[in-house]
């Protein structure tokens, strides 16, 4: 594969992995649209290798705390922050993993990656994210997230399995209509992306490295550095931002490719 198709492919996973504009879309559309191969699964891989690196250094002291807690949670107890927010971010994974499976099993994620689903998804869930930015309250914080929350963004979160959907996005908009802050509701979006990320790649490093030769392993290398560099510029950049400006400009984005890609899949 040529090194600047790495190239681009790390940039568009590191990139929008943590904006909320959907990687996985924006992933599937790059090969559609320009004509190149598939990026594959060894590849696939390790761009997310490099976006897991960088959410993980960029919020290191609570994933710090998620490391020392989760020997105290495998016990079966949850009595330190550390090991409570291990089980909570443990619990916003079950929906999003159980229904990955299924799909994956049953061969239907990859009936749904299509640009006319993508465009639609792109352009509901833009309008949905809007809503809930513009006209959900601000009630709580990180501290306020509890069983409960983590249950329903865990449901919110599932939906991302949606190409185009965006796993940020569903999510930041799931927990603003709990009435999580802008900056907050992002920061746990972050947080619940670890475990995701995890498990996905487990669901399919099995097959990528089976097939995986010297060649395909130096290139992964190179996807995952560069995407480590892109996404954590691109989520220190989202965070800092969030403090003084709404989520607005990623929804224009949003609906703006939404409707370009509706109308190049139904003419």
């Amino acid at each position: 594969m040529p090194l600047f198709h790495i190239v681009i492919i790390a940039l568009i996973q590191g990139i929008t992995e943590f904006l909320p504009i959907s990687s996985s879309g924006h992933l599937i559309l790059f090969p559609n649209l320009t004509g190149f191969e598939d990026k594959g699964y060894a590849l696939d891989v390790a761009v997310h290798v490099g976006s897991l690196a960088a959410v993980v250094i960029y919020f290191w002291s609570d994933m710090k705390m998620v490391v020392i807690g989760a020997p105290r949670l495998l016990m079966g107890r949850a009595d330190t922050e550390g090991a409570r927010l291990a089980l909570l971010l443990l619990v916003t994974s079950i929906p999003v993993i159980a229904l990955g499976f299924l799909l994956k099993v049953t061969g239907l994620y990859e009936a749904m990656r299509s640009i006319a689903v993508i465009g639609w998804a792109m352009l509901v869930f833009g309008i949905l994210l809007y809503w809930a930015d513009q006209f959900g309250e601000t009630r709580k914080d990180q501290s306020h997230f509890g069983l409960v929350d983590a249950m329903v963004v865990g449901v919110w979160q599932a939906i991302a399995l949606i190409p185009g959907t965006s796993r940020s996005g569903i999510t930041i908009t799931g927990a603003r209509f709990l009435g999580y802050s802008r900056h907050d509701a992002a920061k746990l979006s972050m947080l619940m992306s670890v475990p995701t990320i995890i498990a996905s790649g487990v669901l399919v490093a099995g097959e990528a490295f089976y097939n995986a030769d010297a060649q395909m392993l130096r290139e992964g290398a190179i996807a995952a550095a560069v995407s480590f560099i892109a996404a954590l510029l691109a989520l220190g950049i989202m965070m800092r931002l969030l403090r003084t400006v709404s989520f607005t400009p990623y929804v224009i984005y949003r609906v703006i490719l939404g409707l370009v890609l509706l109308f190049i899949a139904y003419t």
